[in-house]
């Protein structure tokens, strides 16, 4: 099976965003992302580390457990921003493409973000996705896992400019998004790999991540 490459489409995105948006728009993202990376704000949990469970709903209110999956074999655990992001959807769709590999190899596929389970739902059947898609209310696991940081005031005014209302998304009004990051987690949930990115426009490549699953 071909896996497409991720990165390239979300380059065509990024550049096809530059094109379409005044200068100062796409200037303020991608100041506040260099200044994330600068700072150091979220930047994950770190290779080596044995994270606990978690129970999550999913897209249909169903509460799913870590440390359940990983009793199947390890976990890819994604953390994304928001079926309102045009880079979490091709990321998404690609981790879909390769979820029959993902499952060959033992794994198991989970993808949260801190919208609501009835946004995940429209995503899910949108997309249509057959993974987990869990809803991290307020943002309390990508806080654990030392990915949350408060939207700026000036990138909020640009999202609702864009008609993106975090609020709405996440039915709390604290605005807040994790950093993109995809974790892979073994059986006795040690985190063995990971890619955190403040980056939101580049993502794990899916064949890196299979690399990655093939050595557990």
């Amino acid at each position: 099976m071909t896996i497409s490459n991720l990165n390239n489409q979300l380059n065509q995105a990024k550049q096809a965003f530059i094109a379409s948006t005044p200068a100062e728009v796409h200037e303020e993202m991608f100041r506040s992302i260099r200044e994330l990376q600068q700072l150091g704000l979220a930047s994950g949990q770190p290779v080596g580390t044995k994270v606990k469970d978690f129970k999550l709903k999913n897209a249909l209110g169903q509460n799913i457990s870590l440390y359940e999956e990983l009793a199947k074999g390890p976990v890819v655990l994604t953390f994304y921003r928001g079926a309102w992001c045009p880079y979490c959807n091709l990321q998404l769709r690609a981790y879909e493409q390769m979820l029959p590999e993902i499952h060959a190899l033992g794994g198991q596929l989970l993808a949260v973000s801190a919208q609501t389970p009835d946004h995940s739902l429209s995503q899910v059947e949108k997309e249509q996705l057959s993974f987990q898609v869990l809803s991290d209310t307020n943002g309390l696991l990508a806080a654990r896992y030392n990915l949350l940081y408060d939207v700026p005031d000036t990138l909020r005014e640009i999202y609702l400019s864009f008609g993106i209302d975090l609020a709405e998304y996440h039915a709390t009004e604290r605005w807040i998004l994790p950093v993109p990051a995809t974790f892979m987690i073994d059986e006795s949930a040690v985190i063995r790999s990971a890619y955190v990115n403040p980056d939101f426009m580049q993502r794990w490549e899916p064949e890196d991540i299979l690399h990655e699953l093939r050595k557990l």
